[in-house]
């Protein structure tokens, strides 16, 4: 019987302080309030800790949750994600999906995917209990903006950041959510989400027909998507401007094009199928990379000629402006002029 009192003391401390974050935010005038802004250039990017894996539990179908924790955290707002640093060396980006609230410790989840770049697979294989994991962050690229209705579409592991945007809704504002997945026990968090509200839920188990689902969106309603590439553009081309987040980078071909190292003095040609950061390491290979998709920011060069086609999911406009990512990023002409 102590026991069950103990966990009943528990699930109300936790409700009570969902209940306390919904007040703040619907007393604020700026609801929702507005994500944390984006530190000066390279700071989120150099600042890191060292957590302690305390959970490690798998809460769906080749589906992982960990629990890290640390004293006195960062905060993080819906949406937000860390970088994650393996044992390995490899950087991987994981939304953040357990309580705000919880300066002790952050909640992220990853998906086994057996033919991916070996991520996914060195958190299920080799990530334990007792470890300690490098973080950084966290950032937020996908802020849950003011609108009079949402509407979320999730796919997936896609839950992740739009399970903390849920929780944090007040009561009397409206929307719905599309969760898409092979089948349920596929689907992490599924029944979390429709504790939340289950006639506002839509679980579908297989191809979803969009069409039919997301008939009726009230004009005004911020539209949220996080999942496969293929959902992804399926709903973007339904509604332009949606919400959408991503943890694979966009298509890396494009036209060859001419790279100068202005202090190294030597120019370098890019193919088609390649790569600055490929070229640039041919030829100067200390140069430092991390992730090659466009989200740790360790490969940042600045821009001293030339247009870039950035393709990255991290740089500010600001940053836009002077500099890029070699590992993703690109020239829209025939050559870029690097400070390197």
């Amino acid at each position: 019987m102590p026991k069950l009192r103990t966990v009943a003391v528990v699930a109300g401390a936790a409700l009570l302080a969902r209940r306390a974050m919904r007040r703040r935010i619907q007393a604020s005038p700026l609801w929702p309030m507005p994500a944390l802004e984006e530190p000066v250039s390279g700071r989120p990017r150099s600042r890191s800790l060292r957590l302690l894996v305390t959970s490690r539990e798998e809460v769906a179908e080749g589906v992982v949750r960990l629990r890290l924790e640390g004293r006195e955290l960062p905060g993080w707002e819906p949406g937000a994600h860390l970088d994650l640093v393996l044992p390995s060396g490899l950087v991987r980006q994981y939304s953040l999906c357990g309580d705000p609230e919880d300066t002790s410790s952050y909640t992220v989840a990853t998906r086994l995917v057996p033919d991916g770049r070996g991520g996914s697979r060195e958190v299920h294989e080799q990530v334990r209990e007792g470890m300690e994991l490098e973080v950084r962050g966290p950032r937020n690229r996908f802020p849950l903006v003011r609108a009079e209705s949402y509407v979320f579409v999730a796919g997936g592991i896609g839950i992740t950041p739009v399970l903390p945007m849920l929780r944090a809704l007040p009561d009397d504002v409206e929307w719905r959510l599309v969760y898409c997945g092979r089948g349920r026990a596929s689907m992490p968090f599924v029944e979390d989400v429709e504790k939340l509200g289950r006639d506002r839920v839509t679980v579908v188990e297989g191809l979803p027909d969009l069409d039919a689902l997301l008939a009726g969106v009230p004009e005004g309603a911020a539209v949220y998507c996080c999942g496969p590439e293929g959902l992804m553009a399926a709903v973007q081309e339904r509604f332009p401007s949606v919400h959408l987040e991503r943890f694979t980078p966009r298509a890396s071909g494009g036209d060859a094009f001419e790279v100068e190292l202005r202090r190294s003095g030597r120019t370098l040609t890019v193919t088609a199928d390649s790569t600055v950061l490929a070229a640039v390491r041919a030829e100067l290979p200390d140069t430092l990379y991390s992730c090659e998709q466009g989200f740790c920011g360790t490969c940042q060069q600045r821009v001293l000629e030339g247009e870039v086609d950035h393709r990255d999911e991290l740089l500010t406009d600001a940053e836009r402006g002077d500099s890029m990512l070699i590992c993703v990023s690109r020239a829209r002409g025939e050559r870029l002029v690097l400070d390197m």
